[in-house]
Parts: structure tokens; C-alpha cells; sequence
């Protein structure tokens, strides 16, 4: 049997539920026993029940959030990578291939979405200037 990670975390929402995995049982069927929840937006760690949570516990947790936080932060910047392809391929589709009415019904939506973040990142440009050092 191949080794088992000390640790699982179901992934949730906003962080996981943290089990310990065992597997030295007479059984030796794998058991996991949850000892904690973790929510990866406030840094916030709950022992589960009345457990208290070990050094290695609380090791692999900070190890499992700092990971996760990581990654999360990674699909944020390829989502917004994808964003961008799709804003040029609708700028090809609205060229090439759409008909008045398709643009009738998605002109003014798009429109006001562009405004909307042209202005926050015109707004953000301008904060990061300000903040430079000269």
C-alpha cells in the first residue's frame, strides 16, 4: 500500500476541514479523524470538539494554508488572464461574425463592464504613481 499523507483537507469555501489519516489500525482499514477547521481568508485555525491541536498538527496546517493561499492567488491571475482573451476574442465577434442584434442586446451591459474597470484600474494606476518613490 502506498504511504498515506499524515494529513487531509477537505477543501471548503473559505479554507478546509482538517483530518489526521491514520492508517496503523488492527484493520488496517484508513480511518480520518477530524481535528480542526481552517477558514484561508482570516488566518483563523478551530481545534474540532475539544481536541488541542499538536506542534505537527499546527505545522501542516500553516504548511497546507500557506500552499493554498499560493494557488488561489495563482487562479486569480489566470482567471484574469483568461478575462483578457475573452475581451479580445468578443472585440474579433463583434468585427466579424455579430449581428445588429446580438450587439443591441450585450452593447450597453459591456460597455458600462469596461467603464466600470477601466476606472478602478485607472484609479489603482494612479494610487500605485502616488505611492511610488521618487
Amino acid at each position: 500500500m502506498q504511504d498515506l499523507p499524515n494529513y487531509y483537507f477537505r477543501v471548503r469555501e473559505n479554507g478546509a476541514a482538517v483530518f489526521r489519516v491514520d492508517t496503523e489500525n488492527r484493520q488496517r482499514r484508513i480511518e480520518m479523524d477530524q481535528i480542526a477547521v481552517v477558514n484561508v481568508k482570516n488566518g483563523e485555525v478551530k481545534p474540532h470538539g475539544d481536541r488541542t491541536l499538536s506542534e505537527a498538527d499546527k505545522a501542516a496546517i500553516r504548511d497546507w494554508m500557506a500552499a493554498r493561499t499560493d494557488l488561489l492567488a495563482a487562479r486569480d491571475i489566470d482567471d484574469i488572464r483568461r478575462a483578457i482573451d475573452h475581451l479580445n476574442l468578443t472585440a474579433h465577434w463583434a468585427q466579424t461574425r455579430a449581428t445588429d442584434d446580438q450587439l443591441e442586446a450585450i452593447t450597453d451591459d459591456l460597455l458600462l463592464a469596461m467603464h466600470d474597470l477601466r476606472s478602478v484600474l485607472v484609479r489603482r494606476k494612479a494610487d500605485r504613481l502616488d505611492a511610488a518613490p521618487e
